[in-house]
């Protein structure tokens, strides 16, 4: 059982590059993150600054260059391909912006392969995807395919599929981008629930300031690093996605 003072994510001197035309272009350089058990955080950034390539790294889809990253216990940088498939079925849960639905699977069927992922029994995962369907308001909608469903509602069932299997750790990237705003507060709290109950680590990226409202602690990735926003780095970053 995991302490709420115990740390779920550890990152100390992450580094990552990308080569553009024969030319290095830093992304990362040397970015430290400690999240505890039950505790929310929002990333904020504007277009271009990592923040989908910090995602993809603490989720173990792409590789750091350099670094330490520990998560639930779990040190991914070096890991082979297969430990890293491991660790994403059982200790990650991410929410992607667009949304990745299987389309000939129905909302329910799509929420379940989530749980089927982490190894799970099937019956007891049947009635855990039915209740936070209904508690993102899709109970009517649960044998409905991806086509037959709003942007917001195949939004919910991508939440969803995150959400099941209790992740270690919670990764969400624009989570309510398509959500209208009462259904994207009552997202919200459902996200952050599911983190200080269950005592996971939920992170949240965006450009949308008004987000770290929800949040235990808002930072800011910039040249690399994330800060602790201040109202001057808040305020620049709404002046850039305006």
């Amino acid at each position: 059982m995991t302490r709420k003072d115990q740390n779920v994510v550890s990152v100390s001197a992450l580094s990552k590059s990308y080569i553009q035309g024969g030319v290095k272009i830093p992304v990362l350089s040397g970015l430290q993150l400690s999240i505890t058990a039950g505790e929310s955080v929002t990333i904020l950034g504007v277009s271009g600054t990592g923040k989908s390539t910090l995602l993809n790294i603490l989720s173990g889809i792409d590789p750091a260059d350099s670094g330490r990253i520990v998560v639930d216990g779990t040190d991914i940088v070096g890991s082979s391909q297969s430990e890293l498939a491991a660790y994403r079925r059982s200790k990650v849960g991410f929410i992607f912006q667009f949304y990745n639905l299987i389309p000939t699977l129905t909302a329910l069927e799509n929420v379940m392969t989530g749980w089927e992922a982490a190894g799970k029994p099937a019956k007891e995962g049947m009635t855990e995807a039915k209740a936070i369907l209904q508690q993102l308001g899709l109970r009517e909608k649960m044998d409905r395919f991806p086509e037959q469903l709003s942007g917001g509602e195949q939004q919910r069932v991508a939440i969803a599929r995150a959400l099941v299997k209790r992740p270690a750790l919670l990764l969400a990237d624009e989570p309510t981008g398509n959500l209208d705003p009462k259904t994207a507060d009552a997202t919200a709290q459902l996200l952050l629930s599911q983190a200080r109950d269950f005592a996971k680590a939920l992170v949240i990226v965006t450009h949308n300031p008004t987000f770290g409202k929800f949040t235990d602690r808002t930072l800011v990735l910039r040249d690399g690093a994330l800060h602790e926003a201040s109202a001057a780095s808040l305020e620049s970053v709404k002046e850039r996605v305006a």
